[in-house]
């Protein structure tokens, strides 16, 4: 299992494209949703930060082994949604990665997760 905590910098200027994506997301949420299965991913959650005056996307994501990238899926979420990466992620900055230091999954939950 992969627990992991991401910043990614937004280009300048595209904070209003940020709210159209983040709202995207949110509308269509049932379909997000059958996304993340053939992912493996059973958490996602995107955070918003504004630090600096730079804005920053933080992705949180607890994944299974094995599962399929967001690049190789057909589903018209995930081509909009990469759509909108490129419009507004920066990725001349590299991304963060955080250090995991504590996990916290009750047994009976991490079970399920690696079925």
């Amino acid at each position: 299992m992969n627990v992991e905590l991401t910043r990614f910098k937004l280009k300048e200027g595209k904070s209003n494209l940020v709210d159209e994506w983040l709202q995207f997301l949110n509308d269509n949420m049932k379909d997000v949703l059958l996304t993340l299965e053939a992912e493996k991913m059973y958490v996602e959650t995107i955070f918003r930060e504004t630090l600096n005056g730079n804005e920053y996307l933080y992705w949180y994501s607890v994944q299974g082994e094995n599962g399929q990238d967001v690049e190789e899926s057909d589903s018209w979420i995930d081509k909009k949604h990469l759509q909108y990466w490129e419009e507004c992620i920066d990725a001349e900055f590299p991304p963060v990665d955080l250090k995991t230091e504590v996990v916290m999954i009750q047994g009976r939950i991490r079970e399920v997760m690696e079925q």
